[in-house]
């Protein structure tokens, strides 16, 4: 018997008509890269699972409501990235306007990727010096561009996906991204 591939909008829906399955297949789908987005992105490392429960929660309470207008990812991610903002806002106004790109300072300052994957100790330096090089590297991005770095690269999102997230044109988006991996290419070949 063939198993049946359903679209995450139509799990969304299935889940609104009671389908409990479906939520968990979605969640399977999103939670680690929903945490990736946020870790990358949240100042503190402890919002990030405060962020992402919230996000689920916010999601289970909308479901009796959910229309299929956007794509559920960037919903999902909406909903994380709003409540982000919100707790910015609440912490240090500074840092709200820097995330909403009024600022060119460094929001995004704290680093995902805590958990470290044991390794042969020769193998496991070398790889962490790379890994913190990149990390410091994408740490000095605007923030605007860092912010849509780790939404393409490591949340798997598309350009129209992006744009539609942080209400910027596509075009901007590829451009944000252009320069980021210019820059990267550039602090990482120093």
């Amino acid at each position: 018997m063939q198993a049946v591939s359903y679209t995450d909008e139509s799990l969304m829906l299935r889940y609104r008509d009671g389908d409990y399955a479906a939520f968990e297949t979605l969640y399977h789908r999103h939670s680690r890269g929903l945490y990736r987005f946020i870790s990358w992105q949240a100042p503190r490392s402890d919002w990030a699972d405060e962020i992402a429960q919230d996000a689920w929660m916010r999601l289970h309470h909308a479901r009796e409501t959910y229309q299929p207008q956007a794509s559920f990812k960037t919903l999902l991610y909406q909903i994380a990235r709003n409540r982000l903002i919100d707790m910015l806002r609440q912490q240090r106004p500074v840092l709200a306007s820097e995330l909403n790109g009024d600022d060119d300072g460094d929001t995004f300052s704290h680093l995902a990727d805590r958990a470290g994957h044991e390794e042969a100790p020769e193998a496991g330096i070398a790889s962490r010096q790379r890994s913190e090089a990149l990390h410091r590297a994408i740490s000095q991005l605007p923030a605007e561009q860092k912010e849509a770095l780790v939404l393409h690269q490591f949340s798997e999102m598309t350009l129209a996906e992006i744009a539609q997230l942080t209400g910027a044109k596509e075009e901007t988006v590829k451009g944000r991204l252009r320069y980021a991996m210019q820059k990267l290419k550039v602090m990482l070949a120093a």
